[in-house]
């Protein structure tokens, strides 16, 4: 018999939860196997779709006629007859009354984000989960003898977590999260009153930005063996990358658990 709240955790998988609801299927997560096993069911689906879904991007032919096209319906310029390709019953058809809904549609086809912006998409929303509930800190401490071990556990990497309280950035915990369908170790620093999320994942085959921002949040990626990293927070981008310099300096060795 499916749990009651199976479908409140599909609607915290698509982020369609406000931050109280979204708390209460974090919750209810801790203690439910057959829902926790319902969202790891989901993450690796989408993850499966990320990686072997076709990604056809339009030519800049097709997409100059679709620009025409919704020009035409929108009464910037006179209005004719697009020309026709192959046998010429779908520019045919666009001349007609259903042009902008068909050329709507394409459009949206156009522009579909590529892979990397799924991954920034993804860090973005677990960075906000983790500020919006109580799910900020797993293991709450600035000692990395403590942090470090308790990834090993729980995740399925072990990065280094450093304490750079001299330098601003205080180690004050990690705790355990999923990008890309893989078990993600986060460390967390406290800056200033900012806090900064360093997710590490085992690294797959996708290409990560060096650098991004989403609603306001800058995220900074980089790789270090087999391990993915990125550093996503509301605080400056001189600041993220101040703290990145720092992690990739401090020489402690990354192991795959």
């Amino acid at each position: 018999m499916s749990c009651s709240e199976a479908l409140r955790v599909q609607e915290y998988f698509d982020g369609e939860l406000d931050a109280g609801a979204a708390a209460d299927v974090e919750r209810h997560l801790e203690t439910c196997a057959e829902c926790a096993a319902l969202l790891k069911d989901l993450e690796l689906t989408r993850a499966g779709l990320r990686e072997s879904g076709p990604y056809y991007r339009a030519s800049d032919a097709l997409r100059a006629r679709i620009a025409d096209i919704l020009d035409d319906e929108s009464g910037e310029r006179p209005a004719r007859r697009p020309a026709r390709i192959g046998k010429g019953f779908l520019w045919g058809a666009l001349s007609g009354g259903g042009a902008t809904a068909l050329a709507a549609a394409f459009a949206a086809l156009l522009f579909l984000p590529a892979a990397p912006n799924l991954a920034v998409d993804d860090l973005t929303n677990a960075h906000l989960r983790s500020m919006m509930s109580d799910h900020l800190i797993d293991v709450v401490s600035s000692d990395r003898h403590t942090v470090k071990p308790w990834f090993a556990g729980h995740t399925d990497v072990s990065p280094p977590a450093v304490d750079f309280a001299k330098d601003g950035y205080t180690l004050i915990g990690g705790r355990a999260d999923y990008v890309d369908g893989h078990r993600a170790a986060v460390v967390v620093y406290r800056h200033g009153k900012h806090i900064i999320n360093v997710f590490a994942w085992i690294a797959g085959d996708e290409h990560l930005p060096a650098e991004a921002l989403r609603n306001g949040y800058h995220l900074v990626f980089w790789k270090s063996g087999n391990i993915a990293y990125c550093a996503v927070s509301d605080t400056g981008l001189d600041e993220i990358a101040t703290l990145t310099h720092l992690i990739q300096n401090a020489g402690a060795p990354v192991s795959r658990e």
